[in-house]
Parts: structure tokens; C-alpha cells; sequence
């Protein structure tokens, strides 16, 4: 087994081994608005909930060369607003696409072809396709290195029909998209394990 100490690899190379490592992540398709009402959407791998009694999700977005944040970090770090949606197999490829650089000022709803659904309680619109979406607050938010990390407390949960099953999300019915180290991406192959204790 080779060892590899952190402070004498490449950032590239601990990149990569912490992406392969850390698998599957969940995807946070997280939809935001600028303070000019422009529509805002992008995939985060570096994604999870971290409260559960309590809602609250977490996201991470790195800085781009000279320091200037993504478009969804300053959305979210000027509005205090997001919305997280689930992706599912039949909205990968469209997910993928969002993760496009584009100019500030041109949606990725539209650049995806993706309808759009209004919130309730926060001014970013939802992916009217999504099975499940979360509303969320920006509560807290802090600088690790060249991340910008968001703590969101969920307002609202929009969840479709077609994954409720007595009132509770059926996870035979909801085809989640993880991501993996590289382009990679892997869809849900259900292992069920009988606990004994």
C-alpha cells in the first residue's frame, strides 16, 4: 500500500484522491437568483445534510481563479436564499449541462431547457421536474481554504406523488444520481442489510 502525505503531493492530485475516496456523494442541484433576478442553477458534489430533526443542508463551492466567487456562492451569500433539488436519472444529462460556465447574466433553466417552478417561501424558483426539493435559509456561512461553505435550514420541502408512498418518501421510487471521482457519475443500486443489534 503506498502512502501519500498530503503536504508533499499536488493539489491536484489530493483533488483527485479525496473526490475518489469520499463516493458516491449526493449532488446538490442547487437553484439561487441574483440581486438582478437572474435565475441560477449548478450541480455540488460537495453536498449533505448535516441536521436532521431540524433541517439543515451544507454545501461547498470553490473559488475561481482570482478569487472571485461562483455565480450561486455570491447568489446565496447576497440573498441568504437557495433551493436544492434531487436529481434522479432522467434529469442527469440536464444536471450536466448546468454545470456549464456561463455569463452571469444568462440562466442555466434556460440553457438546460428546464421549466421552472415557483417557491413558497424563498425567491428562487424550484426544477419543476425535480421529485423533491428543499427550500432553504442561509444561516451560517464560513471560508476553509478556497471553499465557501453554506449551512442551509430547510423552510420547505416540495416532494412529488410519485415518491410518497403512506405519507413517507419510498425509496424504490426515487432513482437518486450520485457523483464519483473523475466524470463519473453512478445511479442507485439498492443493498439491503438485516441489522442484528
Amino acid at each position: 500500500m503506498k502512502e501519500f502525505r498530503v503536504s508533499d503531493i499536488d493539489t491536484q492530485v489530493s483533488s483527485r484522491i479525496i473526490k475518489s475516496a469520499v463516493t458516491p456523494r449526493p449532488i446538490g442541484w442547487i437553484s439561487t437568483t441574483s440581486a438582478d433576478g437572474v435565475d441560477n442553477l449548478a450541480p455540488f458534489s460537495c453536498y449533505n445534510y448535516i441536521s436532521s430533526d431540524y433541517p439543515v443542508v451544507m454545501f461547498s463551492s470553490k473559488v475561481k481563479q482570482g478569487g472571485k466567487p461562483k455565480d450561486t456562492a455570491w447568489n446565496v451569500a447576497n440573498t441568504g436564499e437557495f433551493v436544492v433539488n434531487v436529481v434522479t436519472e432522467r434529469l442527469a444529462e440536464q444536471m450536466d449541462q448546468t454545470s456549464a460556465e456561463l455569463p452571469a447574466d444568462e440562466s442555466e433553466f434556460d440553457f438546460a431547457r428546464l421549466e421552472r417552478a415557483d417557491s413558497t417561501h424563498v425567491t428562487p424558483p424550484r426544477v419543476a421536474d425535480a421529485l423533491i426539493s428543499l427550500e432553504c435559509t442561509n444561516i451560517e456561512s464560513l471560508d476553509i481554504h478556497d471553499r465557501a461553505v453554506f449551512f442551509g435550514e430547510v423552510e420547505t420541502f416540495h416532494i412529488d406523488d410519485e415518491v410518497l408512498v403512506n405519507g413517507k418518501v419510498e425509496m424504490d421510487h426515487l432513482d437518486t444520481v450520485g457523483r464519483l471521482g473523475g466524470p463519473y457519475y453512478t445511479s442507485v443500486n439498492r443493498m439491503e442489510l438485516t441489522r442484528e443489534f
